[in-house]
């Protein structure tokens, strides 16, 4: 039997690029469902996914409180799917994903994984990222901009993402690898390079090593997200990676 896979998007003032990343969606082929979490935009986000939405026979639209992983609880909690299927607002997945997934799920000690990664930009520091994106990935290390997806009985065993502004992505794949065998599959997500934008390369890499790194050595991200989100602290500002 084909499992349905369930793709939960989280958004957050995200008017400009969501109709775009949904219409992506339609060239997939497979048994499949979207459901878009709504953090409490303040833009037009809503409206625009809504209209978007209308393409697709399985398609949801929910809200839930601002925190993408709060949000991505809440798609999962929603959702009707065997396996889940985590993709940002500002990722688009190659046109075999779902073929892809339901191949790497025949081996059913393969409990989730995520995709190859591309940024979208031709500049150099677009280029250098897919480099170490997919480097790192060797050694179990990767986000939730590469599309994470997860068997659902495995999400729950691994005790689901933590309610967090963030570090939720890279805290889930760790529980993930701990769980069992992951796949990068070799289709590729190709994700935006927005954060690059404005010469912010230098500044973007310093803020990303130094959460890391004080999320490894156990400082709470709420306590880290004035980092992350320089210009008000409850999330109201775009975050540097979304």
């Amino acid at each position: 039997m084909i499992p349905l896979v369930s793709i939960i998007i989280p958004a957050l003032n995200e008017e400009k690029i969501i109709a775009s990343t949904l219409r992506s969606l339609e060239e997939l082929k497979g048994e499949f469902e979207i459901i878009v979490v709504d953090g409490g935009s303040d833009d037009r986000t809503k409206e625009v996914a809504a209209v978007s939405l209308k393409a697709f026979s399985r398609s949801r639209l929910v809200t839930s409180r601002r925190g993408r992983g709060t949000q991505l609880n809440a798609g999962a909690q929603a959702a009707s799917g065997e396996v889940l299927l985590f993709l940002h607002a500002d990722t688009k997945l190659p046109e075999n994903a779902i073929g892809l997934i339901e191949d790497a799920i025949k081996n059913l000690k393969t409990v989730g994984g995520n995709f190859r990664l591309i940024f979208d930009g031709a500049d150099i520091a677009s280029k250098l990222f897919t480099r170490i994106y997919n480097a790192r990935r060797w050694f179990g290390i990767y986000y939730g901009d590469s599309a994470i997806w997860v068997r659902r009985d495995v999400f729950e065993q691994v005790g689901r993402f933590i309610n967090s502004p963030l570090m939720e992505d890279y805290d889930f794949c760790r529980k993930l690898e701990r769980a069992g065998r992951t796949a990068c599959l070799k289709g590729s997500a190709i994700t935006s390079s927005r954060r690059w934008t404005g010469g912010r390369t230098p500044l973007v890499l310093m803020i990303w090593i130094l959460i890391q790194w004080m999320f490894l050595l156990g400082a709470r991200p709420h306590r880290m997200a004035w980092l992350y989100y320089p210009r008000a602290f409850k999330f109201r500002a775009k975050p540097l990676d979304d």
